[in-house]
Protein backbone atom coordinates (compact mmCIF):
# COMPACT_ATOMS: atom_id res chain seq x y z
CA UNK A 1 0.00 0.00 0.00
CA UNK A 2 2.97 2.24 1.28
CA UNK A 3 4.63 1.55 -2.11
CA UNK A 4 1.63 2.34 -4.31
CA UNK A 5 0.73 5.41 -2.62
CA UNK A 6 4.64 6.73 -3.23
CA UNK A 7 4.27 5.65 -6.81
CA UNK A 8 1.22 7.37 -7.24
CA UNK A 9 2.98 10.77 -5.67
CA UNK A 10 6.48 10.27 -7.97
CA UNK A 11 4.03 9.89 -11.01
CA UNK A 12 2.43 12.97 -10.08
CA UNK A 13 5.32 15.02 -9.27
CA UNK A 14 6.93 14.10 -12.41
CA UNK A 15 3.73 15.14 -14.70
CA UNK A 16 3.77 18.34 -12.73
CA UNK A 17 7.52 19.28 -13.20
CA UNK A 18 6.81 18.44 -17.13
CA UNK A 19 5.07 21.40 -17.99
CA UNK A 20 7.65 23.63 -16.42
CA UNK A 21 10.23 21.78 -18.47
CA UNK A 22 8.75 22.48 -21.56
CA UNK A 23 8.15 25.92 -20.84
CA UNK A 24 12.13 26.55 -20.42
CA UNK A 25 12.57 24.73 -23.10
CA UNK A 26 10.41 26.81 -25.25
CA UNK A 27 11.73 30.23 -23.87
CA UNK A 28 15.47 29.05 -24.50
CA UNK A 29 14.28 28.49 -28.25
CA UNK A 30 12.41 31.93 -28.78
CA UNK A 31 15.35 33.72 -27.64
CA UNK A 32 18.12 31.72 -29.63
CA UNK A 33 16.26 31.97 -32.74
CA UNK A 34 15.69 35.88 -32.34
CA UNK A 35 19.84 36.15 -31.34
CA UNK A 36 20.76 33.70 -33.74
CA UNK A 37 22.05 35.69 -37.67
CA UNK A 38 19.37 35.99 -40.31
CA UNK A 39 16.18 37.48 -40.89
CA UNK A 40 13.07 35.58 -41.68
CA UNK A 41 11.86 38.96 -43.76
CA UNK A 42 15.04 37.89 -46.32
CA UNK A 43 13.83 34.98 -46.45
CA UNK A 44 10.96 35.72 -47.62
CA UNK A 45 11.68 38.37 -50.06
CA UNK A 46 15.18 38.39 -50.75
CA UNK A 47 17.35 41.07 -49.84
CA UNK A 48 16.57 43.11 -52.67
CA UNK A 49 12.95 44.44 -51.68
CA UNK A 50 12.48 47.75 -51.63
CA UNK A 51 12.20 49.18 -47.66
CA UNK A 52 8.40 49.40 -47.56
CA UNK A 53 7.56 46.17 -49.04
CA UNK A 54 9.87 45.16 -45.75
CA UNK A 55 8.70 46.87 -43.22
CA UNK A 56 5.12 46.13 -44.61
CA UNK A 57 6.03 42.25 -44.48
CA UNK A 58 7.40 42.84 -40.92
CA UNK A 59 4.05 44.16 -39.34
CA UNK A 60 1.98 41.70 -40.91
CA UNK A 61 4.08 38.90 -39.55
CA UNK A 62 4.24 41.00 -35.37
CA UNK A 63 7.99 41.20 -35.54
CA UNK A 64 7.91 44.84 -35.10
CA UNK A 65 6.35 44.47 -31.53
CA UNK A 66 8.86 44.38 -29.07
CA UNK A 67 10.50 41.49 -27.93
CA UNK A 68 8.67 40.77 -24.66
CA UNK A 69 5.67 41.02 -26.48
CA UNK A 70 6.08 38.92 -29.05
CA UNK A 71 7.51 36.17 -25.79
CA UNK A 72 4.27 36.76 -24.15
CA UNK A 73 1.78 36.20 -27.36
CA UNK A 74 3.90 32.99 -27.91
CA UNK A 75 3.76 31.65 -24.59
CA UNK A 76 0.26 32.64 -23.88
CA UNK A 77 -0.54 30.64 -27.97
CA UNK A 78 1.42 27.95 -26.46
CA UNK A 79 -1.04 27.92 -23.67
CA UNK A 80 -4.27 27.45 -25.62
CA UNK A 81 -2.73 25.00 -27.91
CA UNK A 82 -2.00 27.12 -31.07
CA UNK A 83 1.52 27.24 -32.50
CA UNK A 84 1.07 30.05 -34.82
CA UNK A 85 1.48 30.42 -38.13
CA UNK A 86 4.26 29.61 -40.64
CA UNK A 87 5.83 32.95 -41.77
CA UNK A 88 6.27 31.48 -45.65
CA UNK A 89 2.55 30.37 -46.33
CA UNK A 90 0.62 31.42 -43.52
CA UNK A 91 -0.57 28.28 -42.83
CA UNK A 92 -1.15 27.08 -39.05
CA UNK A 93 1.89 25.42 -37.48
CA UNK A 94 -0.47 22.61 -36.15
CA UNK A 95 -1.38 21.38 -39.47
CA UNK A 96 2.10 21.08 -41.17
CA UNK A 97 3.32 19.51 -38.11
CA UNK A 98 0.05 16.76 -38.41
CA UNK A 99 1.34 16.20 -42.13
CA UNK A 100 4.89 15.41 -41.31
CA UNK A 101 4.63 13.67 -38.28
CA UNK A 102 3.62 10.42 -39.08
CA UNK A 103 5.67 10.05 -42.13
CA UNK A 104 8.89 10.33 -39.16
CA UNK A 105 6.85 7.97 -36.56
CA UNK A 106 6.95 5.34 -39.48
CA UNK A 107 10.17 5.92 -39.91
CA UNK A 108 11.22 5.73 -36.74
CA UNK A 109 8.92 2.64 -36.09
CA UNK A 110 10.36 0.39 -38.20
CA UNK A 111 13.85 1.09 -37.56
CA UNK A 112 13.54 0.50 -33.88
CA UNK A 113 11.99 -2.78 -35.04
CA UNK A 114 15.25 -3.19 -37.17
CA UNK A 115 17.69 -2.37 -34.45
CA UNK A 116 15.93 -4.21 -31.63
CA UNK A 117 15.84 -7.21 -33.88
CA UNK A 118 19.59 -6.61 -35.03
CA UNK A 119 20.79 -5.81 -31.75
CA UNK A 120 18.97 -8.78 -29.64
CA UNK A 121 20.56 -10.70 -32.43
CA UNK A 122 24.27 -9.82 -32.10
CA UNK A 123 23.97 -9.51 -28.65
CA UNK A 124 23.40 -12.91 -27.76
CA UNK A 125 25.86 -14.09 -30.04
CA UNK A 126 28.41 -12.51 -28.13
CA UNK A 127 27.65 -13.55 -24.44
CA UNK A 128 26.86 -16.92 -25.76
CA UNK A 129 30.00 -16.93 -26.95
CA UNK A 130 32.11 -14.94 -24.75
CA UNK A 131 35.74 -13.49 -24.98
CA UNK A 132 36.61 -15.42 -28.59
CA UNK A 133 36.27 -14.36 -31.90
CA UNK A 134 32.30 -14.04 -32.10
CA UNK A 135 32.37 -11.82 -28.71
CA UNK A 136 35.19 -9.68 -30.10
CA UNK A 137 33.30 -8.91 -33.40
CA UNK A 138 29.96 -8.36 -31.53
CA UNK A 139 31.85 -5.80 -29.55
CA UNK A 140 33.34 -3.89 -32.88
CA UNK A 141 29.91 -4.16 -34.22
CA UNK A 142 28.81 -1.87 -31.64
CA UNK A 143 31.16 0.12 -31.62
CA UNK A 144 31.39 0.67 -35.29
CA UNK A 145 27.87 1.45 -35.97
CA UNK A 146 27.40 3.88 -33.69
CA UNK A 147 30.57 5.29 -34.94
CA UNK A 148 29.32 6.06 -38.37
CA UNK A 149 28.68 9.32 -39.44
CA UNK A 150 24.54 8.95 -40.49
CA UNK A 151 24.58 10.91 -43.58
CA UNK A 152 28.08 8.61 -44.52
CA UNK A 153 26.32 5.50 -43.53
CA UNK A 154 23.48 6.50 -45.86
CA UNK A 155 24.91 7.23 -49.16
CA UNK A 156 26.96 4.28 -49.11
CA UNK A 157 23.70 2.44 -49.19
CA UNK A 158 22.17 4.24 -51.56
CA UNK A 159 25.14 3.72 -53.90
CA UNK A 160 24.97 0.17 -53.61
CA UNK A 161 21.43 -0.62 -52.88
CA UNK A 162 19.96 1.74 -55.26
CA UNK A 163 22.95 3.05 -58.04
CA UNK A 164 24.59 0.03 -58.60
CA UNK A 165 22.04 -3.22 -57.83
CA UNK A 166 19.31 -1.20 -58.44
CA UNK A 167 16.89 -2.85 -56.15
CA UNK A 168 15.70 0.17 -54.19
CA UNK A 169 14.16 3.95 -54.29
CA UNK A 170 17.31 6.21 -53.77
CA UNK A 171 14.93 8.78 -51.70
CA UNK A 172 11.20 10.32 -51.50
CA UNK A 173 8.94 8.21 -49.41
CA UNK A 174 6.16 7.35 -52.34
CA UNK A 175 6.43 6.24 -55.59
CA UNK A 176 5.49 9.65 -57.40
CA UNK A 177 3.09 8.47 -60.47
CA UNK A 178 0.67 7.04 -57.81
CA UNK A 179 -1.77 8.91 -55.42
CA UNK A 180 -0.78 8.38 -51.67
CA UNK A 181 -3.47 6.56 -49.47
CA UNK A 182 -5.85 8.45 -47.87
CA UNK A 183 -6.28 8.29 -44.05
CA UNK A 184 -4.25 8.59 -40.72
CA UNK A 185 -1.24 9.58 -43.09
CA UNK A 186 0.85 6.34 -42.30
CA UNK A 187 1.22 5.13 -45.56
CA UNK A 188 1.46 1.06 -44.71
CA UNK A 189 -0.99 1.63 -42.17
CA UNK A 190 -3.39 3.06 -45.11
CA UNK A 191 -2.47 0.45 -47.72
CA UNK A 192 -3.30 -2.28 -45.77
CA UNK A 193 -6.65 -0.73 -44.75
CA UNK A 194 -7.50 -0.35 -47.77
CA UNK A 195 -6.33 -3.56 -49.53
CA UNK A 196 -4.23 -1.74 -51.91
CA UNK A 197 -1.46 -3.57 -52.34
CA UNK A 198 0.39 -1.33 -55.07
CA UNK A 199 0.43 1.45 -52.11
CA UNK A 200 2.02 -1.12 -49.76
CA UNK A 201 4.07 -2.21 -52.40
CA UNK A 202 5.74 1.43 -53.48
CA UNK A 203 5.41 2.10 -49.19
CA UNK A 204 7.44 -0.74 -48.11
CA UNK A 205 9.87 0.22 -51.07
CA UNK A 206 10.89 3.59 -50.32
CA UNK A 207 10.63 3.02 -46.30
CA UNK A 208 13.21 -0.01 -46.34
CA UNK A 209 16.12 1.83 -46.92
CA UNK A 210 16.00 4.60 -44.84
CA UNK A 211 14.26 2.94 -42.29
CA UNK A 212 17.30 0.19 -42.41
CA UNK A 213 20.23 2.70 -42.56
CA UNK A 214 19.00 3.94 -39.22
CA UNK A 215 17.96 0.39 -37.88
CA UNK A 216 21.51 -0.75 -37.90
CA UNK A 217 22.98 2.53 -36.54
CA UNK A 218 20.98 1.98 -33.74
CA UNK A 219 21.37 -1.76 -33.35
CA UNK A 220 25.04 -1.06 -31.81
CA UNK A 221 23.61 0.89 -28.92
CA UNK A 222 21.45 -2.07 -28.35
CA UNK A 223 23.67 -5.17 -28.85
CA UNK A 224 26.54 -3.52 -26.26
CA UNK A 225 23.38 -2.85 -23.46
CA UNK A 226 22.52 -5.94 -24.19
CA UNK A 227 25.73 -7.69 -23.64
CA UNK A 228 27.42 -5.88 -21.15
CA UNK A 229 24.54 -6.02 -18.85
CA UNK A 230 23.96 -10.10 -19.52
CA UNK A 231 27.71 -10.18 -18.80
CA UNK A 232 27.03 -8.42 -15.09
CA UNK A 233 24.49 -10.48 -14.32
CA UNK A 234 25.48 -13.48 -15.43
CA UNK A 235 27.61 -13.38 -12.82
CA UNK A 236 25.91 -12.05 -9.71
CA UNK A 237 25.14 -14.83 -7.53
CA UNK A 238 21.80 -16.26 -7.98
CA UNK A 239 22.40 -16.88 -11.74
CA UNK A 240 25.02 -18.84 -9.91
CA UNK A 241 22.84 -20.66 -7.68
CA UNK A 242 20.33 -21.29 -10.63
CA UNK A 243 23.47 -22.82 -12.38
CA UNK A 244 23.98 -25.60 -9.13
CA UNK A 245 20.41 -26.15 -9.44
CA UNK A 246 21.23 -27.65 -12.63
CA UNK A 247 19.12 -25.60 -14.78
CA UNK A 248 20.02 -25.62 -18.66
CA UNK A 249 22.45 -22.69 -19.88
CA UNK A 250 19.85 -21.43 -22.15
CA UNK A 251 17.41 -20.88 -19.35
CA UNK A 252 19.49 -19.38 -17.09
CA UNK A 253 19.79 -16.66 -19.59
CA UNK A 254 16.27 -16.38 -20.67
CA UNK A 255 14.65 -16.91 -17.65
CA UNK A 256 16.59 -15.44 -14.99
CA UNK A 257 19.26 -13.15 -16.63
CA UNK A 258 17.34 -11.66 -19.32
CA UNK A 259 14.38 -9.80 -17.41
CA UNK A 260 16.68 -8.21 -15.25
CA UNK A 261 19.02 -6.81 -18.13
CA UNK A 262 15.86 -5.62 -19.90
CA UNK A 263 15.10 -2.76 -17.33
CA UNK A 264 18.14 -0.34 -18.60
CA UNK A 265 17.73 -1.60 -21.99
CA UNK A 266 14.04 -0.40 -21.76
CA UNK A 267 14.84 2.98 -20.46
CA UNK A 268 17.49 3.37 -23.92
CA UNK A 269 14.65 1.75 -25.86
CA UNK A 270 12.00 4.63 -24.60
CA UNK A 271 14.74 7.66 -25.31
CA UNK A 272 14.94 6.47 -28.76
CA UNK A 273 11.55 6.05 -29.27
CA UNK A 274 11.73 9.83 -28.62
CA UNK A 275 15.20 10.99 -30.16
CA UNK A 276 13.72 9.11 -33.43
CA UNK A 277 11.01 11.34 -34.27
CA UNK A 278 13.48 14.50 -34.29
CA UNK A 279 16.94 12.95 -34.43
CA UNK A 280 16.68 11.56 -37.55
CA UNK A 281 17.30 14.90 -38.91
CA UNK A 282 20.08 13.18 -41.07
CA UNK A 283 18.52 10.85 -42.92
CA UNK A 284 15.45 12.47 -43.41
CA UNK A 285 17.49 14.78 -45.59
CA UNK A 286 19.81 12.28 -47.12
CA UNK A 287 16.75 10.25 -48.36
CA UNK A 288 14.43 13.33 -49.12
CA UNK A 289 12.28 11.69 -46.11
CA UNK A 290 9.12 14.47 -45.91
CA UNK A 291 8.94 13.95 -42.19
CA UNK A 292 9.34 16.40 -39.29
CA UNK A 293 13.18 16.35 -38.73
CA UNK A 294 13.71 17.79 -42.65
CA UNK A 295 10.80 20.25 -42.20
CA UNK A 296 12.70 21.54 -39.28
CA UNK A 297 15.84 22.15 -41.62
CA UNK A 298 13.86 23.81 -44.27
CA UNK A 299 12.23 25.94 -41.39
CA UNK A 300 15.59 26.97 -40.11
CA UNK A 301 16.80 27.80 -43.55
CA UNK A 302 13.82 30.16 -44.11
CA UNK A 303 13.87 31.74 -40.76
CA UNK A 304 10.47 30.73 -39.91
CA UNK A 305 10.09 31.16 -36.76
CA UNK A 306 6.81 29.90 -35.44
CA UNK A 307 7.84 26.29 -37.25
CA UNK A 308 10.96 25.88 -35.74
CA UNK A 309 9.24 26.81 -32.62
CA UNK A 310 6.15 24.68 -33.23
CA UNK A 311 8.67 21.18 -34.22
CA UNK A 312 10.82 22.36 -31.53
CA UNK A 313 7.50 22.06 -28.73
CA UNK A 314 5.88 18.70 -30.40
CA UNK A 315 9.47 16.86 -30.14
CA UNK A 316 10.29 17.94 -26.63
CA UNK A 317 6.66 17.51 -25.48
CA UNK A 318 7.30 13.62 -27.17
CA UNK A 319 10.43 12.93 -25.40
CA UNK A 320 9.06 14.62 -22.11
CA UNK A 321 6.30 12.06 -22.17
CA UNK A 322 7.97 9.16 -23.58
CA UNK A 323 10.72 9.82 -20.61
CA UNK A 324 7.54 10.16 -18.09
CA UNK A 325 6.55 6.94 -19.44
CA UNK A 326 9.33 4.71 -19.16
CA UNK A 327 10.45 6.16 -15.55
CA UNK A 328 7.28 5.51 -13.82
CA UNK A 329 6.93 1.85 -15.95
CA UNK A 330 10.46 0.91 -14.46
CA UNK A 331 9.83 2.09 -11.02
CA UNK A 332 6.69 0.05 -11.31
CA UNK A 333 8.28 -3.16 -12.58
CA UNK A 334 11.23 -2.88 -10.39
CA UNK A 335 10.67 -2.81 -6.55
CA UNK A 336 14.03 -2.21 -5.66
CA UNK A 337 13.94 2.02 -7.24
CA UNK A 338 13.52 4.22 -4.66
CA UNK A 339 11.70 7.26 -5.15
Amino acid sequence: MNRARSLIKYSFTRLALAPIMLLLISTLVFFLLRIAPGDPVDAILGNRADFAAREALRIKLGLDMPLINQYFNYINGLIHGNLGESLNNQEPVIQIIGKLLPASIELALIALIIALIIGFSVGFLGIARPEGKTDLAVRLFGIGTYALAPFWAAMLFQIFFSVILGWLPVGGRFPPELIPPEGTGFFIFDSLINGDTTSLYGSVRHLFLPAATLGILLSGVFSRSLRLNLEQILNTNYIQAARSRGIKENNVILYHALPNAMLPILTIAGLTIASLIGGALLIEVTFSWPGIALGLQEAINQRDYPMVQGIVVVISSLVVLISLFIDILIAFIDPRIKY
